[in-house]
């Protein structure tokens, strides 16, 4: 009986481990990040986010707005952390993030518009422009050939150093602007 009971006991654990590889693998395959990011809710003035592995805490980029109301021309853009993997404090980039990582590079194009590169990754400009529509600022990159107003990115990391992280490729998400339908472009950072 002893002999039954061990047979069927190892089916079932091979089969439940062939399962649940099949499901991991489903999952991987739809987000390859093994984190489950929260999505920032009731943030002033927020333009887009940045959530990017080893952890949930999330880089906020937001409009810069000066005492009177208008947008700080000379850096227009105020970006911090949410730091959701320490109770969702605020925080500001420190030195070497706001120089190295995450920080915005700003240049003032005409009088509502800037042109705005990340200090890590130069090679992509964005466009922070103020819409007649509604009147707000938004940020829009051309990636694909397609034109989307950026509502968040997602950078997959694996691995590296501090200071040389492997950065596998960054995920664009937000609003094409000529089907007005939400889409999520891919990138290769080299």
């Amino acid at each position: 009986m002893n002999q039954f009971l061990f047979k069927y006991f190892t089916k079932s654990l091979v089969l439940m481990m062939i399962f649940v590889n099949v499901i991991s693998e489903d999952l991987l395959a739809q987000n390859p990040s093994p984190l489950n990011f929260p999505t920032p809710k009731n943030i002033d003035h927020m333009l887009f986010y940045i959530q990017r592995d080893p952890n949930i805490n999330t880089a906020i980029y937001a409009i810069n707005y000066e005492e009177n109301g208008k947008i700080n021309k000379s850096n227009p853009i105020k970006a911090y952390w949410i730091r959701y993997a320490e109770k969702g404090e605020k925080e500001d980039f420190n030195y070497i993030q706001r120089k190295f990582a995450y920080g915005i590079e700003s240049k003032t194009l005409n009088n509502e518009e800037f042109e705005l590169r990340f200090v890590s990754y130069k090679k992509l400009p964005l466009t922070l422009k103020k819409i007649d529509a509604d009147q707000k600022y938004h940020v829009f990159v051309h990636l694909n050939q397609k034109k989307i107003q950026v509502e968040k990115i997602f950078v997959r990391i694996e691995g590296g150093s501090f200071w040389l992280p492997n950065v596998k490729y960054a995920e664009v998400t937000g609003v094409d602007v000529s089907s007005n339908k939400i889409i999520t472009e891919r990138m290769l950072l080299k």
